[in-house]
């Protein structure tokens, strides 16, 4: 219950069924579990997720002028640079660190974008050389893996393989860069990111190997989430719980500040914005009750956003 397994997901995209079984299978007891699982096998290219860490690492190091040009305001939606303590994920204290976010990549011409759909905004990309292709890359692999996770939840579940399909296909996806600074050399009680659960279904995290995250235990404990080379870290959140009627059960987690500069790259996956997160009947023994009612990918979204930033940005969703 408080190991973080390692779980192959390359016979996720086997032509057999009960290999793709097996897999949801391990997917499934780590989802009732510790809630976290690192994932191997799947098919992102070394190379692109290095090519991302150095883009963000460029980023970042830009002047903080050069960052606040394109900063996240009311009219970006979530989208572009949120500075440091501009979000607090508890509320003892703000967190310590910076971000980069975009979302589906959509042209200004696009019907949702005309619309004002929620949660649809143009992505704002810095003059940088190559950037943009290069995030564009990494997020269109994150995607991939995204849809084979869902595949997997989808059979460990026991209901239609493609389910999550229509559910997830223009998902409120967002690619987040995160830069922690080092520790304050004065004690404090501040934290990298404060105590939280994720929003969405999945997440599906690449670090740079400092540690930082820490993971709580079902008995309330704390452990250090170990790097796996190569691997991916992801943790399912609050929106697949509701799916799931608890069943599978999304996990507390924080990052504490790190000894030295720390890089992450997270990618959250949220349903489409229309999409109704509903239980699931085969979720649901006989006589339990049904512990949430059914809400929109967008509707959920905004009543945790409301908690995260200030009420002029979260408004704007």
């Amino acid at each position: 219950m408080n190991e973080i397994p390692v779980i192959d997901i390359s016979h996720l995209s086997s032509d057999q069924i009960e290999e793709r079984r097996a897999v949801a299978a391990k997917m499934g007891a780590a989802c009732r579990g510790p809630g976290f699982f690192f994932i191997t096998g799947h098919g992102v290219a070394p190379g692109t997720v290095a090519a991302a860490f150095a883009a963000a690492r460029t980023y970042f190091d830009q002047p903080a002028d050069a960052k606040r040009a394109l900063e996240m305001t009311t009219a970006t939606g979530n989208r572009g640079y949120a500075g440091f303590e501009v979000e607090r994920l508890n509320e003892r204290s703000a967190d310590l660190k910076e971000a980069f976010n975009i979302g589906l990549d959509l042209s200004p011409d696009d019907p949702e974008i005309l619309a004002q759909k929620p949660f649809r905004a143009v992505n704002l990309w810095p003059d940088l050389p190559g950037w943009r292709r290069t995030i564009l890359a990494y997020y269109d692999s994150c995607m991939r893996v995204s849809h084979l996770l869902h595949r997997g939840f989808a059979l460990d579940l026991g209901i239609a393989e493609d389910f999550f399909g229509d559910k997830v296909d223009r998902p409120i996806a967002t690619l987040r860069m995160l830069h922690y600074p080092p520790a304050p050399a004065a004690a404090t009680d501040q934290l990298g990111a404060g105590e939280h659960t994720d929003y969405g279904t999945v997440t599906i995290l690449a670090t740079d190997g400092v540690p930082g995250l820490e993971v709580r235990r079902r008995d309330g404990g704390w452990i250090e989430a170990p790097h796996v080379p190569g691997a991916f870290i992801c943790n399912i959140g609050d929106c697949l719980m509701r799916w799931t009627n608890d069943v599978y059960v999304s996990t507390p987690h924080r990052v504490v500040p790190p000894r030295r500069h720390r890089y992450s790259i997270a990618f959250f996956v949220d349903p489409n914005p229309e999409a109704v997160v509903q239980v699931l009947d085969a979720c649901r023994r006989p006589g339990e009750p049904l512990r949430y009612q059914p809400v929109t990918g967008a509707e959920y979204l905004r009543s945790r956003f409301a908690a995260t930033y200030s009420k002029a940005v979260a408004a704007t969703y």
